[in-house]
């Protein structure tokens, strides 16, 4: 094994600057334990003094202990005209009272007399004071070369002048920024081999992922010798984000062959539950993590991964905490179906010519808009159904659905009526709701209660509509309804496909019921 890299996680502090990534300071809090429980080195809070939600955040971690991660406080370098005792920002700094901090400064020429309006000499002495008042103080140092290849490649002598004037002031670690992310890998791999060569000190790099190489540019950093990653769960940062540790770290450890300490089998789980925090969709095409890292479409491809999962996997799934799915679509084979009673645990001869009429079935449905992708429930009750083992539980003799809006009213009223048949019996119900769907739900629970008691326990937690291109189009085009519901067990798709969004909502709402019937019914025998 080679040596472990250490991980610097600034997802609470560059990772907010991204668009629509917001944190409350409580939210930190619980995101920097699950970060410390999953074994980064480095957390990097925020920038004390910046902003009060910050400086609430570090006041509350001075009563939580970390058992793997070092804190760390962000801030810049003094400002020119301030005493480094005086400075205001590292004054903040020491008040977060964190075992490290971070001080970035300027690198590009262009930075420091437009932005700074100091002078390069100016420059390389609030370098050098800044990092030696941290010291004095007790700190780890971990210097952030802002603009570091951009400032290389404008002026390449200076550049290095303020990696030593860092490290004459004591700094720690020296990390190499990337800050535009417009750098590509041989230049990187390049700079950080003369770093390595010129400064006697732990060389990190910290990219960004403006052209799509964040990722690449910290592992080849890596193989040019940098011992120190900096990046964000789930890439998430300004403009197109930074290097992603979700991708970094499992990269690291599983292919480059380091001895990592992060608990690999919760990365899923860790990139979804930052997600959460955040009120923010995961990206459902993610490396190692995503719900597509290990899905399966084609029949081909299931077919191949049925008889050896290496064909095309590149890793077991488990090792990152996912799992493998197998897609239903128009594009599946009779490997799709038989992968999928697999996984719902039925026992399916490969060789019955039924196998042949649930795919043509399928395909049959996908073209009138149907998509059994999130509703495998759906394509559960319709294999059962072609194969003739379907009982249904209930008949339906018809339903209605009166929205009525009057002057005055300030939302239109809306009621369902259902008429069904359970065992003979006829039943014949209303019911009133919050929009159609709401109450048609009401109507056929409210008539099927009293013979299926479990039905109440159902839960719609999401509803999904879909307008598809085809013959029709505007309003009298065919649209889709994906329901998924929960029993607060388990959670299930189901899907409709009409020209009326009400009627494809029924057909997802029934056989939501009916797969929660034929579950329970299972489950008794």
């Amino acid at each position: 094994m080679k040596n472990k890299i250490e991980i610097y996680d600034t997802t609470l502090r560059d990772g907010t600057q991204g668009l629509d990534f917001n944190l409350t300071a409580q939210d930190k809090v619980a995101i920097a334990k699950r970060l410390d429980e999953f074994g980064v080195d480095f957390i990097e809070g925020g920038w004390p003094g910046s902003n009060p939600k910050d400086m609430e955040f570090f006041e509350m971690m001075k009563t939580v202990d970390l058992n793997t991660a070092q804190l760390s406080a962000f801030g810049s370098t003094r400002h020119r005209n301030n005493l480094a005792e005086q400075d205001p920002n590292l004054l903040a700094l020491l008040e977060a009272e964190t075992s490290v901090v971070t001080i970035f400064g300027k690198t590009w020429d262009l930075h420091v007399t437009t932005a700074l309006g100091a002078t390069l000499a100016e420059n390389l002495e609030m370098i050098k004071s800044s990092i030696a008042f941290m010291k004095s103080h007790g700190k780890i140092v971990v210097y952030d070369a802002e603009h570091y290849f951009d400032g290389y490649k404008a002026d390449p002598e200076y550049a290095q002048k303020t990696l030593q004037a860092a490290l004459d002031g004591g700094a720690d670690r020296l990390v190499l920024c990337d800050t535009n992310g417009g750098s590509l890998p041989d230049f990187v791999a390049a700079r950080v081999s003369q770093a390595i060569k010129d400064f006697d000190c732990p060389i990190g790099v910290h990219t960004h992922n403006d052209c799509e190489l964040g990722v690449a540019n910290s592992l080849i950093g890596v193989e040019a010798g940098a011992v120190h990653v900096q990046g964000t769960i789930n890439g998430y940062g300004e403009r197109c984000g930074n290097a992603n540790l979700t991708s970094i770290i499992p990269n690291l450890a599983i292919k480059m062959g380091h001895e990592q300490p992060q608990d690999l089998e919760q990365l899923r789980e860790l990139s979804h539950y930052i997600d959460e925090r955040a009120n923010l969709q995961p990206n459902i095409r993610a490396a190692y993590v995503s719900d597509s890292a290990f899905a399966h479409k084609g029949g081909i491809h299931v077919s191949a991964v049925n008889k050896n999962p290496d064909t095309y996997e590149h890793i077991k799934p488990e090792l990152v905490g996912n799992k493998r799915r197998i897609l239903l679509s128009d594009l599946s084979g009779r490997a799709n179906v038989l992968a999928k009673a697999d996984e719902y645990g039925e026992v399916v001869d490969g060789k019955d010519p039924a196998i042949r009429a649930i795919v043509d079935k399928m395909k049959a449905l996908e073209n009138r808009g149907y998509s059994f992708e999130g509703a495998e429930a759906s394509f559960l009750l319709m294999s059962k159904k072609v194969k003739k083992e379907y009982t249904p539980y209930f008949k339906l003799h018809g339903f209605n659905v009166a929205i009525v809006k009057r002057d005055g009213d300030k939302k239109p009223v809306v009621e369902a009526t259902v008429k069904l048949d359970v065992g003979g019996t006829l039943e014949h119900t209303a019911a009133s709701g919050d929009g159609p769907v709401n109450a048609l739900d009401r109507a056929l629970k409210k008539a099927l209660l009293r013979f299926y008691p479990s039905l109440g326990q159902l839960e719609l937690i999401d509803y999904k509509v879909r307008v598809l291109s085809g013959v029709e189009s505007g309003t009298k085009s065919v649209v889709r309804v994906q329901v998924e519901t929960s029993d607060k067990i388990d959670t299930w798709g189901t899907v409709g496909a009409s020209t009326d969004i009400i009627n494809a909502s029924y057909e997802a709402l029934i056989d939501a019921m009916e797969y929660k019937l034929l579950k329970d019914q299972t489950k008794a025998l």
